[in-house]
């Protein structure tokens, strides 16, 4: 995907489970899972070609996501023809109304 699709995570109500997230510095797209309390961090899954892969999995920090990571813009997912995760979508209209 391109860079002009992810933008730069600006609050952790953005980080819901089901959105892509991309490295600043690399091409791999990622899918966040859900947040992991004991390992203080969020799951985070490879995704390639509209598969992600469950048998893989990394916890990240939210601090590491915030400075390393981009996420899809809201609008971007939306236009997805899969489904967005529900959470996504009450995330998206929580930041609207901020």
């Amino acid at each position: 995907m391109k860079n002009n699709n992810f933008e730069n995570i600006t609050d952790a109500y953005q980080l819901v489970s089901g959105a892509r997230i991309k490295g600043k510095k690399q091409d791999e797209i990622f899918e966040l899972g859900a947040y992991d309390a004991n390992k203080r961090g969020y799951t985070v899954y490879p995704y390639e070609e509209g598969v992600k892969f469950n048998d893989f999995s990394v916890v990240i920090a939210e601090r590491e996501l915030k400075n390393n990571y981009l996420i899809e813009s809201a609008k971007t997912a939306i236009l997805r023809t899969e489904e967005v995760s529900p959470s996504m979508m009450l995330a998206n209209r929580y930041l609207k109304s901020a």
